[in-house]
């Protein structure tokens, strides 16, 4: 993530609006873990059917 301090200050937040713009995810989706960012990105991926860099673009701009 490009900026994942930042992400992990207002994850909350992020995850709430990843919630509400893509229903399909649950709580388990966007658990956001202490050194599992990669593993987040994949979850979302595979979720989503999204590249890497869409998924980053995407939380970047929420």
């Amino acid at each position: 993530m490009t900026n994942t301090n930042q992400i992990k200050g207002n994850w909350n937040e992020t995850k709430g609006k990843l919630k509400q713009k893509f229903a399909i995810l649950t709580d388990s989706d966007v658990l956001l873990v202490e050194g599992k960012q990669d593993e987040l990105i994949g979850r979302l991926q595979m979720k989503l059917g999204k590249t890497k860099e869409e998924i980053q673009k995407l939380i970047s701009e929420l």
